[in-house]
């Protein structure tokens, strides 16, 4: 599975799950666009990703899936609303039987902070996957 928390896909990523992967292969493209919460205890239409938020994940899993094809790999792809993107990454990797996942990720942060920070997702993601997780940096 190729992954993100909302960034967009880069090169690199997509050359390390062709790495990975045989001619056979298929790859599930999966991006988060990030819902901010609720209020009172109740989902809001403001809180809620916006058409165009909704949008460019679209755009990015497609730019990610044309670029798989281009290199000879089987590929599709979804964009999913969630508050919590490693609960559910690591669900939908289960769920579609994914041997491992990679994800683009900036440099790690002192780990007081880290929880608070959205950039380190992918660090959260590969501590509570229950499967291989590749972190490409950049």
């Amino acid at each position: 599975m190729l992954a993100s928390e909302g960034r967009p896909f880069s090169r690199a990523t997509i050359l390390k799950v062709v790495e990975l992967t045989d001619d056979s292969g298929e790859v599930h493209v999966l991006s988060i666009a990030r819902i901010w919460g609720v209020a009172l205890g109740f989902p809001n239409p403001w809180l809620l990703p916006s058409k165009r938020e909704w949008a460019q994940q679209r755009d990015q899993v497609a730019a990610a899936i044309h670029e798989l094809k281009a290199l000879g790999r089987t590929a599709h792809g979804s964009v999913i609303g969630a508050r919590n993107p490693t609960r559910r990454i690591n669900a939908e990797a289960l769920r579609l039987g994914c041997t491992a996942i990679v994800m683009g990720a900036d440099a790690p942060q002192n780990r007081l902070i880290a929880d608070l920070v959205w950039s380190q997702e992918p660090y959260r993601v590969q501590k509570k996957a229950g499967m291989p997780v590749y972190l490409v940096l950049g």
